[in-house]
């Protein structure tokens, strides 16, 4: 029979024991939770799933299965099979179903699965029915694809969208660009479909993208660009702010436009550590695999601590519920603009997710980009 000293000295053992393994749990869980965290800020993804599947047809009114995407209010397009439907607000509710309005293109079928979502389908003719060209900008890893639309006068406007997004993404503006007479491209960059990958397969969160962006600038000057007006959605937005800090031809940028962009990873990452319910302190963590995974200082990514040195007046637009880049990063640059003397129009928008200001008020973003634009028209 055991001692009452040999028990505890078991006990002691097994509890140091339990201590250790829950200690490496810890550790491992940390870990995995610091990698799924840089991968949702650079693993390159390419979406095209369907989320949405039609119940009903009545005329130009279809039924869709209700979910959070949906039944958002606002306007949005459903995509299937290689024909769309641009949806208007929700006309009508019951128990699992919301009833939309079709607006433009065709009317999908009872029982068609689809893509529910708040970018145009398509290229610019199948979105907006307005000709463009496909032309090849020479990178520095290779030809990336781009779209042209032709405008009167030498003042570009190039689009830049966001983190493993499309070229489709920015076709929003287009209508008022080409109602503006603007010449319009928009541009794809590395690891985008169709354009070159980057050496080690990762986003780099504009601190190398917006090279890319520059090439886009240096082929349009060949076909007799002279001035720019840069468009930036979301990472798209870094990627503008990288370019105006870095490039020398960020001089020839008269405008910017920037809707719901990442403007400070830093905050990115902690708003996305709180979507999952992370700790806080998982997103510092994650910027720190990032780094080691990509070489990336992500502390220089932000706008707000080091703002561009070329800073033309800029058009800030952000919803307020945005999920993904939050507001207040917007809040803090207008702070930063104040004290530099950098005109910023800051518009925040009260409702509406990431990048989805165009979809619940489409006549006030058209109106804002209309105007802030409209300047530029004039410059020749």
């Amino acid at each position: 029979m055991a001692s009452g000293t040999e028990q505890q000295c078991r006990w002691r053992r097994r509890a140091w024991i339990a201590g250790a393994a829950a200690l490496v749990v810890l550790v491992a869980a940390t870990g995995l939770g610091a990698w799924f965290g840089s991968d949702q800020a650079i693993k390159v993804v390419h979406y095209g799933t369907s989320n949405a599947r039609v119940l009903a047809v009545r005329g130009d009114m279809v039924t869709l299965e209700q979910t959070p995407q949906t039944g958002k209010p606002g306007t949005y397009w459903l995509e299937w099979s290689g024909a769309y439907s641009l949806l208007g607000d929700v006309e009508s509710r019951a128990p699992g179903r919301v009833t939309r309005k079709v607006l433009r293109g065709s009317t999908p079928s009872a029982g068609t699965p689809g893509y529910f979502g708040n970018v145009p389908p398509g290229d610019p003719e199948v979105a907006w029915g307005i000709g463009y060209t496909e032309i090849m900008v020479p990178t520095e890893l290779g030809p990336a694809p781009a779209w042209y639309v032709p405008g009167r006068g030498d003042t570009w406007v190039v689009a830049v969208h966001g983190q493993n997004g499309r070229r489709k993404a920015e076709l929003k503006i287009l209508p008022v660009v080409h109602e503006l007479g603007l010449p319009f491209l928009d541009i794809s960059y590395r690891n985008d479909e169709g354009a070159p990958p980057s050496p080690d397969g990762l986003l780099h969160l504009g601190d190398t993208e917006w090279r890319d962006l520059e090439a886009a600038l240096r082929q349009a000057r060949t076909m007799g660009a002279r001035r720019f007006v840069l468009y930036g959605t979301s990472m798209g937005g870094q990627i503008v702010g990288q370019f105006l800090s870095r490039s020398p031809l960020a001089t020839t940028v008269e405008r910017v436009v920037l809707d719901a962009p990442m403007i400070d990873v830093r905050m990115t990452a902690e708003q996305g550590a709180g979507n999952f319910h992370l700790p806080a302190f998982l997103a510092d963590l994650s910027r720190q695999v990032v780094r080691w995974r990509t070489g990336v200082d992500t502390d220089r990514l932000s706008l707000i601590r080091y703002p561009p040195k070329i800073r033309p007046p800029l058009l800030l637009i952000h919803t307020v519920p945005d999920a993904d880049d939050p507001i207040q990063s917007s809040r803090d640059l207008v702070t930063t603009g104040r004290r530099l003397g950098w005109e910023i129009q800051f518009e925040p928008f009260s409702r509406g997710g990431h990048t989805e200001a165009w979809n619940v008020d489409r006549a006030r973003y058209d109106r804002l980009v209309r105007e802030f634009l409209s300047p530029a028209r004039n410059v020749r």
